[in-house]
């Protein structure tokens, strides 16, 4: 067996399909988001204005988070010493459990190093607490939900996407006296449409079936206090686990799980992914517990952010670009063609000093190759100009389809 040749190969099919992936060296500079210094391969340092960062309110900069984060430091040191269990559980980690329960309403909270952990961790640790578990999970679930319940060895239904009724047939179809969990997300991340949260806790009252969502691409942006689009829908009662993240509108890193403290303490006990992963440093989880707790009064913020989403969508339709539009935050524009994207993308770059990464399969279906905006309350209206003119520009150079505007 030539193990070189298996490599080159594997990589090289990537290559063929327009599908490999750069990693751009980008440094982020304090109180300059969304502007950043991009390490050229040529050795040069060129600006560039970050298009498709997940730190969407610009958190990450925040002084409160930073000075929280500075003060964990000199008063704990680096790193956590060790997992939650085993010396790794600090004041710190209680403080951010106590704010995330508070944020979601829930009796307890669970901190794991990052939302695909959490996820994964969570649905593959279920069915051993209630044998004989069916998990009914949407078909367009992130990859850490889908791989939490193909490892959890238990019973599984995919229902078409966002489609109650075939969720229906399904529950319909399965013993009445089996447990049951549903499984979907509050704003999906790739078209940035919105479950049914309503008609699915409906499903689940009527079924007698736990709830389980994915709050990640909504916590910190939705709702009153951000505590996600269940929050803003009166809804958040009705689920019974809310996954969310740390990493995208709070600006720093870690995932969670909300939930009663029995599900919580259970969790705890019985997950691998948690049980046997080193805890989030203190600084983290004390830079996470700040943002949390700034951004439960900022709803400034959070209308600012919907309102430059609103503009940057605005402003592609007016071009005819063919964007997808749902109403969140999240502005995909459809290439179609992962050649294509990816030349979009390194011409942005290249030519307008502007980053935003292709979405290519098989995060997204073939034919639906995209490039995915993240719009934020510190792109203003001068970023927005020469990004809207970039693509207009681009646009009519690969002499792509656009919209039909009398549609």
């Amino acid at each position: 067996m030539d193990y070189n040749e298996g490599l080159d190969k594997a990589i090289g099919q990537l290559h063929d399909e327009g599908r490999y992936r750069t990693f751009i060296d980008i440094e982020r500079r304090k109180g300059f988001f969304p502007h950043a210094t991009w390490r050229h391969p040529d050795g040069t340092e060129r600006p560039v204005t970050v298009w498709c960062g997940n730190d969407y309110l610009g958190m990450g900069q925040h002084p409160e988070v930073l000075s929280a984060m500075h003060e964990a430091i000199d008063a704990a040191g680096a790193g956590s010493g060790g997992t939650r269990n085993i010396s790794g559980t600090t004041v710190y980690h209680n403080r951010l459990e106590a704010e995330l329960a508070d944020l979601h309403q829930k009796e307890a909270a669970l901190v794991f190093t990052s939302a695909y952990i959490a996820n994964d961790a969570t649905l593959s640790t279920l069915p051993k607490l209630f044998p004989g578990l069916i998990i009914y999970s949407d078909e367009l679930n992130h990859a850490s939900m889908i791989e939490g319940v193909r490892r959890n060895g238990g019973a599984k239904r995919i229902f078409r996407h966002n489609d109650v009724a075939h969720l229906r047939e399904l529950l319909q179809a399965d013993d009445p006296a089996a447990p049951k969990l549903i499984a979907f997300e509050s704003v999906y991340s790739m078209d940035g449409d919105f479950g049914p949260i309503k008609e699915i806790c409906d499903l689940a009252d009527e079924f007698n079936a736990l709830t389980y969502i994915d709050e990640v691409h909504a916590v910190g942006m939705y709702g009153p206090r951000g505590a996600g689009v269940a929050e803003r829908d009166g809804l958040m009662h009705r689920i019974d686990i809310i996954n969310g993240t740390l990493a995208k509108a709070y600006g720093v890193m870690g995932g969670y799980i909300a939930a009663s403290a029995k599900m919580c303490d259970a969790i705890r006990s019985y997950a691998p992914g948690f049980i046997f992963t080193t805890s989030l440093a203190p600084a983290i989880a004390a830079g996470a517990a700040a943002s949390v707790r700034v951004l439960k009064t900022e709803q400034v913020l959070r209308d600012q952010h919907q309102t430059q989403a609103k503009i940057l969508k605005t402003r592609l339709k007016g071009l005819g670009l063919p964007i997808i539009d749902h109403g969140s935050h999240i502005v995909p524009v459809i290439v179609g063609d992962p050649v294509h994207t990816k030349l979009l993308s390194d011409m942005l770059l290249e030519q307008h000093g502007i980053y935003v990464q292709p979405i290519n399969f098989p995060t997204v279906p073939r034919g639906t190759e995209r490039l995915r905006f993240t719009p934020s309350p510190v792109h203003g209206p001068k970023e927005i100009d020469a990004l809207v003119k970039a693509m207009d520009s681009l646009w009519s150079h690969c002499a792509l389809n656009r919209a039909d505007l009398s549609a």
